[in-house]
């Protein structure tokens, strides 16, 4: 995918998240960064909960402001059925890395430089929302990395 291409962000599923998506059997970025706006906390245990029309359905949940608060209200009112227990309340994301685009969150710089990959200079700014969370996600420590030089390659981002 080029920096300028453009997708819907609400539904979107990445080329690295492939292995697992075709089932939806992990939460895709789409649906974290929805999770994190809305301010859920849903665990893999109550996605795996779920009815797989139901993960199809979170997919496809719009993220204007008046959907979000919506899904908030759905997920917390539906995961108390759930045999896990409900979904917990979070404050719903403002101003987090993946929301700012006017540079390189230290989280990623420092998640490349234990890979010895190097970035592109201004990829970032060329970015959409939901691959600047895809990125941050996946450059928290304690991560394991493994997708992370797959999104960057899938985004341009890695300089030869």
């Amino acid at each position: 995918m080029t920096e300028r291409q453009v997708f819907s962000s609400h539904d979107h599923c990445f080329a690295f998240e492939a292995d697992f998506t075709a089932d939806l059997r992990c939460i895709p970025m789409a649906v974290r960064r929805k999770l994190d706006l809305a301010g859920v906390k849903l665990k893999l245990v109550h996605w795996h909960g779920l009815a797989a029309a139901e993960r199809q359905r979170l997919l496809a949940w719009a993220d204007d402001p008046a959907a979000i608060a919506d899904l908030r209200q759905w997920l917390l009112e539906h995961s108390r059925e759930l045999p896990d227990g409900p979904a917990r309340p979070l404050e719903p994301a403002q101003a987090s890395d993946w929301q700012q685009g006017e540079r390189w969150p230290a989280v990623l710089i420092e998640a490349c430089r234990q890979l010895q990959l190097s970035l592109r200079p201004g990829g970032w700014q060329g970015l959409q929302e939901l691959q600047r969370f895809a990125l941050v996600k996946l450059s928290h420590p304690g991560h394991e990395h493994r997708n992370l030089p797959l999104a960057l390659a899938e985004f341009n981002l890695i300089e030869p």
